[in-house]
């Protein structure tokens, strides 16, 4: 998801047309491919199990955006329990699944840009209608991603984070 507006990056100078306003992540943090050939793993675009013993969904971390009337949204994965997780994949694509209860998970996806670690944040996953991706909702703590979704970000900061994504420091040293 992009909108129209270019920015000129810190990081190589270049003009980038587009400035995203989202990025994802294609796994939970804690899948391998060494899981891919495991017939009691399976990882697909929106769901994952692992060894028949963890269960994910993918969902959106959704930020407003205060000086737009967008918002920016990581794309994450939420552990859940196994009667959540069947519970969820029973109503997958059944209409009305809107109006399911949320299910609490924890976060499995690690964003690098916040400290400290968003890995096992608190969350509540939000099913949508058919077609749309989970709600994730961040419990209300001062953890700085829980405060920037409860409070918004500006375009500067979707800018930021958009430069520290697509030009990640190779390393600490």
């Amino acid at each position: 998801m992009a909108n129209d507006l270019g920015f000129t990056c810190s990081c190589c100078g270049e003009y980038h047309a587009e400035l995203p306003m989202g990025f994802s992540t294609m796994a939970p943090d804690v899948w391998s491919e060494s899981f891919a050939d495991d017939s009691a793993s399976m990882l697909s675009s929106d769901q994952c199990i692992i060894k028949n013993e963890h269960f994910f969904i993918r969902g959106l971390i959704e930020i407003p955006v205060v000086d737009s009337d967008d918002a920016f949204s990581w794309g994450v994965w939420v552990s859940l329990s196994r009667d959540n997780f069947a519970r969820a994949l029973d109503l997958w694509e059944a209409p009305g699944r809107e109006a399911e209860p949320p299910y609490f998970g924890w976060l499995t996806t690690e964003l690098g840009l916040y400290s400290p670690s968003t890995t096992n944040l608190k969350t509540h996953a939000h099913t949508r209608p058919v077609g749309r991706r989970p709600f994730i909702e961040l419990e209300p703590t001062d953890h700085p991603l829980a405060v920037e979704q409860r409070t918004g970000i500006t375009m500067d900061r979707v800018r930021e984070i958009a430069e520290a994504v697509l030009h990640p420091k190779s390393s600490n040293a």
